[in-house]
């Protein structure tokens, strides 16, 4: 496996070391492989999760907080696939089913406010330069 320091890391992502370790501190990202004497050491779904986390929060304006529940709804959900067989019962999958359920149709509510607002926002500035085109046309002619 090719190895990464978190310095390369931090190159890489445009982060700083110090961002990068908080994200893993509040869980954002799982804790990296350590070296005999301690050194962290990331591999390159390391570098595409930080992209992800960074999109995330610049892009779509998800807060580090929603970003924390996230990561933790796709980690019960996958251990939820590889422990699936081993639940009690049925009706113990059906129920835990059912919350993962709700957390998720509530991160998609919340996500969906946000598109909106920010469509709104796109449609406003598209509708301002528009305005300053004809504008700069017309003094122009």
């Amino acid at each position: 496996m090719n190895w990464l320091k978190i310095e390369q890391v931090a190159q890489e992502t445009g982060l700083t070391k110090r961002t990068i370790r908080y994200y893993e501190e509040i869980g954002l990202l799982d804790s990296p492989h350590r070296s005999e004497k301690g050194t962290r050491l990331y591999t390159a779904d390391d570098i595409t999760n930080l992209r992800r986390i960074v999109d995330a929060k610049e892009v779509l304006g998800i807060s580090l907080q929603d970003l924390q529940q996230f990561v933790s709804f796709r980690h019960s959900l996958e251990h939820y696939r590889q422990n699936y067989k081993g639940r009690d019962g049925q009706e113990g999958r059906i129920e835990k089913l059912t919350e993962l359920e709700q957390k998720l149709s509530d991160q998609l509510e919340l996500l969906d406010r946000k598109l909106e607002k920010m469509v709104s926002f796109r449609d406003e500035l598209r509708s301002m330069h528009e305005r300053a085109q004809t504008v700069l046309e017309e003094l122009q002619s």
